[in-house]
């Protein structure tokens, strides 16, 4: 295949582009932002469970509490009854059991409160524990919410240099042989790299210096001749820096 040495120079160019494309698509894929999103969603999941974990302590606190305060009143209601049979007078065995009834009620209610007591005393804690789980969730949110604002703002920017690269890819190839774009296209493809500059005797593809045969051939090859690196097959441009 043979084209002139400007159109080979401009290979150069589509080269550059797609080089600039590799670095966005490969930017894209590796953005700081995406780990730290996903350590982010992977704290915040955590932060999310400690908040329900502590709401349902609370909630199991509050029906212990609650169940308790029925259990007191209960007892103080029993109590007072058996005080208003006394003071109503009852039978001297009737008024023993009372008393006695009343004794045992009077311990009852002091067990219940203290347990009571106890509990809301477990219940302040475990409220202190819930604030404590909704101000560490707030704080995983919003840091979420940044990384989140820092990847959309490098994919717009990403976005934005790809597209201007894309307009200047277009633009290369209406100035390119089809025949010439197929197969800098193939090598790519199948290469990486489908055109270079021959700088120094050396690959700007591979970066491998040339041998000898190689560069003797080159020498003496028509300059509208189209040349391939032996190494990793890339379309060589040969420029007076080639060292030929």
């Amino acid at each position: 295949m043979k084209a002139a040495p400007a159109v080979q120079r401009r290979l150069l160019d589509l080269a550059e582009v797609d080089t600039e494309l590799d670095r966005v698509a490969h930017r894209r894929r590796n953005l700081p932002e995406l780990a730290e999103i996903a350590e982010a969603e992977q704290v915040l999941r955590a932060k999310r469970d400690a908040v329900v974990a502590a709401e349902t302590t609370l909630g199991d606190l509050n029906r212990d509490v609650k169940r308790l305060e029925t259990e007191i009143d209960q007892v103080r209601a029993r109590s007072d009854r058996d005080r208003k049979l006394l003071d109503d007078g009852v039978p001297t065995k009737q008024a023993e059991n009372l008393n006695h009834e009343l004794e045992t009620l009077k311990r009852r209610q002091g067990v219940l409160e203290d347990e009571s007591l106890e509990l809301m005393e477990r219940r302040e804690a475990v409220e202190q524990d819930v604030i404590f789980a909704k101000g560490e969730l707030a704080t995983a949110e919003e840091k979420l919410s940044d990384a989140q604002s820092r990847r959309d703002q490098a994919f717009a920017d990403l976005e934005t240099t790809e597209a201007r690269s894309g307009d200047r890819r277009k633009t290369v190839l209406t100035e390119l042989p089809t025949e010439l774009v197929t197969l800098y296209e193939r090598i790519r493809a199948n290469k990486g790299t489908g055109a270079a500059l021959l700088r120094a005797r050396r690959c700007g593809a591979c970066r491998l210096e040339l041998d000898r045969t190689a560069i003797s051939d080159l020498r003496t090859a028509a300059a509208d001749e189209i040349a391939r690196c032996e190494e990793c097959g890339a379309i060589l441009v040969r420029t007076p820096e080639s060292g030929l």
